[in-house]
């Protein structure tokens, strides 16, 4: 997913309701950690998924 929650409206989050899909991960560069909404805790994540080329901005 390449959203977040800070967006207006929080498509992380609506990616989770419509999808199942539990846990994000920190992508800007790959950070290492993730967010899980079933139990809303931070998460290490130790096998991130790797980023080819830069990470578009969108303002």
């Amino acid at each position: 997913m390449g959203c977040c929650d800070d967006s207006p409206h929080r498509h992380a989050r609506a990616h989770f309701h419509s999808s199942g899909h539990p846990i994000i991960e920190g992508y800007d560069p790959p950070e290492g950690w993730g967010w899980c909404y079933i139990d809303d805790i931070e998460v290490d994540l130790p096998d991130q998924t790797p980023q080819w080329g830069p990470i578009p901005r969108y303002i």
